[in-house]
């Protein structure tokens, strides 16, 4: 069975920034967004990561100009920070995952991106195309891979779990290799824990190797607010019931002085962390103790791969804040608080936090009844694919100038009215 070498495990940072917030889905105006002090300031605190793609409007474009500024070109050299990207998405409706697309799309992420190669190259939301075609594209991935060294490592990424196991179980059989990574996303969330129970033991019976969780709100759901309402207007697709149901649970978080996206936050990077280690990665885990490639131990445990996306820095600074409170509370967390100036009682405090979200997660999936592991249907009912020819995206518009790398400070506290769109 051919593996590609060195395993994507054994590099992977575990947590990774996601960019579709850099979007009109979950914001008016992506441009008017801070995406270079966002960028920044990730790298600044550790993120060593990035995952994006051509279907989420300018984001490939915005973080390859964060990426090209002076300040990471002088800290942050390319080898140091990984690159996702996908292909085949191309609109709402519009899927092109033929090899002369593949190769184009290819090329248009690294020039957006500025970068001459791509760690991560996904096949964009496979359940709307046929396995044939997802197939192809992964066919010609690799073949672009083996060429020429533009691409590191392949995968899938989509919504249905059942989906995603199928596909990754026949690209195994025909091909007689496993894909490197399957990305999933809002399906390991206090809402939805599919992932681990459904996806984790198929997904590694059919030999992959690193399994990322992202969309942790699941696409904004679980917020006092709701779900984001951006330029596009209401996309969710969770029925009402699903979010009636929500609700009440947010209701019920407030009578115990919680706020429910912050116990979901919480409970599923902490919770993957954990569950999601067999298909999890080594690399760097942004815990502010300084950390090289090289350092790398073989036998040093994996943790569970999540991603976050973020719309400004305070979102990003509070994120990050409980990411470090989680890692402190992991065995050996509190030499690792220690260790990057953090102190042994924030060892003590991220024990104390932990048996608290477990207790309001029980509750929160308690109120939640038959919408408990839910999953909505991908692709919708009466969608309908367009079957038009695609052409080059026309130019985007110039932006102004993103706000630029500012000092932040990480808050400590906790009191912050978090409100991460989190979709990657």
């Amino acid at each position: 069975m051919p593996q590609t070498s060195p395993p994507l495990s054994s590099l992977l940072p575990p947590l990774i920034l996601g960019t579709a917030t850099f979007n009109d889905q979950y914001n008016p105006d992506p441009y008017a967004l801070p995406t270079t002090g966002i960028v920044h300031r990730a790298l600044s605190l550790g993120v060593r990561a990035f995952d994006t793609s051509p279907y989420y409007g300018p984001a490939e474009e915005l973080l390859g100009k964060a990426l090209g500024t002076p300040f990471v070109h002088e800290n942050f050299p390319r080898r140091d920070y990984f690159l996702l990207t996908k292909v085949g998405r191309i609109a709402g409706a519009e899927f092109d995952y033929s090899a002369p697309w593949v190769r184009r799309s290819v090329q248009h992420s690294l020039d957006r991106l500025h970068t001459k190669y791509l760690d991560v190259v996904y096949c964009h939301d496979v359940e709307f195309v046929t396995p044939e075609e997802v197939l192809t594209a992964i066919t010609e991935l690799r073949r672009i891979r083996d060429a020429t060294g533009q691409i590191k490592y392949v995968g899938i990424s989509g919504y249905p779990v059942e989906t995603l196991c199928e596909l990754a179980e026949m690209i195994l059989e025909r091909t007689g290799e496993p894909l490197d990574i399957v990305m999933s996303y809002a399906n390991f969330t206090l809402q939805n824990t599919r992932l681990s129970s459904v996806a984790v033991p198929r997904l590694r019976a059919a030999g992959v190797d690193v399994v990322p969780n992202a969309s942790v709100l699941g696409m904004g759901l679980l917020r006092r607010t709701g779900v984001p309402i951006g330029a596009q207007g209401d996309f969710h697709p969770s029925p009402i019931e699903l979010r009636t149901v929500i609700q009440k649970a947010s209701d019920w978080c407030d009578k115990k002085d919680n706020r429910i996206e912050k116990v979901a936050i919480r409970f599923a990077l902490e919770a993957w962390m954990r569950e999601g280690a067999s298909v999890g990665s080594k690399g760097d885990p942004a815990s502010g103790i300084p950390w090289t490639r090289e350092k790398v131990d073989i036998k040093s445990a994996k943790l569970g791969v999540s991603v976050m996306g973020v719309s400004n820095i305070n979102e990003l600074n509070e994120t990050m804040r409980v990411w470090r409170s989680i890692l402190d509370g992991l065995e050996g967390g509190e030499e690792t608080a220690i260790q990057s100036g953090r102190g042994s009682k924030d060892h003590v405090w991220s024990l104390s936090r932990q048996r608290q979200v477990q207790e309001l997660a029980i509750g929160i999936r308690r109120t939640l009844g038959e919408y408990l592991d839910f999953a909505w249907p991908s692709p919708p009912p009466n969608y309908v694919k367009l079957g038009l020819e695609p052409t080059k995206p026309a130019p985007l518009p110039t932006p102004a100038a993103s706000p630029d790398q500012l000092a932040f400070k990480l808050p400590t506290g906790e009191s912050m009215d978090v409100n991460c769109s989190d979709l990657i």
